[in-house]
């Protein structure tokens, strides 16, 4: 059982929250844009970009704006899920072999690679634009999943989980980038205190240390304060962080089976007292069946599905509220024509769908992958645009990218722009698909 996870969060309970999440952060974002763009502007603004909380602890100053620390804290949290789904997906799901794993990852590349080289073509004669390239490799698994779950039935649940794959591969290029090309300066010292308690963790985890508090502890407070004061973003601890949690049980499976066999039998012998209060007896064999449980899953799993809710419904919801308040002045032609704009929509409309259907199509005929059961290649294509809803991931990059606010505005009109055509050139073509027992020939 160590060497083969349990799949107790499994991937359609996983598709299941992120359909609702997506219905959830549309709403947030309708809710963002109508705010910004009314007569209580200056609540939205003050709330978000000068509402400044947090602690002073001698020469540490924790102190930033609401806006920053949903960026840099509650984001780092969501980050730490990404990377305990990427950690999952790899151990036992959708990227656990070559097999598995081969389509998704080749789609996902190409789904980086050229809406990149897109934005970068366009931005050639603009190169103090060129910043912001990687703002259209990134896919919002959430929005993306949220639509398909629109059509129903009418698409198969291996494109969904095609998509999901596809998406988690996406996000852990789109951690890379942030890691190795958004960062700016960096203080070395604190990133060798940062890497010092990311050691510990390590070898906790080797240690058999199980204790989630533990790993909460060192990892927040040592790995996420250290890599915060050291300029790499501090995102990019989340996922170092969650990569040390540790992925095997205490117990295997044929320990499980035979002890909870011998606590369930006791617990029959037991003899109930008159009245429905348990024995004593039996309280103390339920604690022990609790315990057991604890042992048979895995510390990853049991943060994933604990946290995962945390991330869909609260965290992404508040980073939509306070990041897609555009607020629309002068010519909205003019901002949706500039360069930065027409780069993002280019790559995150047009690299997306060439991008993931042509890197498809190469690994299916070269053999190195096979479409999911079900799928056909009206499916890929349809996905291949619905990927080019960019949104939270693509706003996020799109905040460290630019220093100058009119160009993050410009890059969040682009965006919003472009997912909102993605996303509908993507439900016609997978409403339009062919039922999935047809396969189209390319």
């Amino acid at each position: 059982m160590p060497n083969k996870p349990v799949e107790s969060f499994s991937i359609r309970q996983f598709i299941n929250e992120e359909t609702r999440g997506g219905v959830i952060l549309i709403i947030c974002t309708i809710v963002a844009l109508v705010w910004a763009n009314s007569g209580w502007y200056d609540s939205y603004h003050f709330l978000w970009h000068e509402l400044k909380v947090g602690l002073v602890w001698g020469k540490v100053n924790l102190v930033g704006t609401t806006h920053h620390w949903i960026n840099d804290g509650l984001m780092a949290l969501f980050f730490f899920v990404v990377g305990l789904e990427i950690k999952r997906e790899v151990m036992g799901g959708e990227l656990s072999s070559m097999k598995k794993a081969a389509l998704p990852i080749m789609a996902a590349v190409g789904g980086m690679i050229v809406p990149a080289i897109i934005y970068a073509l366009v931005s050639v004669k603009n190169p103090q634009y060129l910043h912001g390239w990687g703002i259209p490799m990134a896919t919002d698994i959430a929005f993306a999943l949220g639509l398909l779950a629109m059509l129903g039935k009418r698409v198969p649940i291996s494109l969904k989980v095609f998509l999901t794959a596809l998406a988690i591969a996406d996000d852990l290029g789109a951690v890379l980038v942030i890691a190795f090309f958004y960062t700016d300066s960096i203080n070395m010292a604190d990133l060798v205190y940062g890497f010092g308690f990311l050691a510990v963790l390590v070898i906790a985890n080797r240690m058999g240390v199980r204790r989630t508090l533990f790993y909460g502890i060192v990892g927040f407070v040592g790995v996420w304060t250290a890599f915060l004061f050291s300029g790499v973003h501090a995102t990019i601890a989340g996922v170092l962080i969650a990569l040390t949690i540790p992925a095997s049980t205490k117990i295997d499976e044929d320990s499980y089976v035979k002890k909870l066999a011998g606590l369930m039998k006791k617990y029959e012998e037991a003899l109930r007292s008159t009245g429905k209060l348990l024995t004593q007896k039996q309280a103390h064999i339920l604690s022990d069946i609790e315990d057991l449980n604890v042992h048979a899953h895995t510390p990853l799993q049991r943060l994933e599905h604990a946290l995962h809710p945390v991330t869909t419904y609260f965290i992404l919801p508040v980073f939509a509220l306070s990041n897609a308040g555009v607020r629309i002045e002068g010519d909205i032609m003019e901002m949706v024509l500039h360069p930065i704009s027409i780069g993002i929509g280019a790559g995150l409309i047009v690299g997306k769908f060439l991008g993931i259907s042509v890197f498809s199509w190469f690994a299916v005929k070269t053999k190195m992958a096979s479409l999911p059961e079900g799928v056909n290649w009206q499916h890929i294509f349809g996905v291949s645009l619905l990927a080019g809803v960019g949104f939270t991931m693509s706003m996020f990059i799109a905040e460290l990218a630019f220093d100058v606010d009119e160009h993050k505005q410009i890059a969040k009109v682009g965006i919003m722009g472009a997912s909102l055509i993605a996303a509908i050139g993507g439900m016609i073509l997978l409403s339009r698909a062919k039922p999935d027992h047809v396969q189209v020939e390319v």
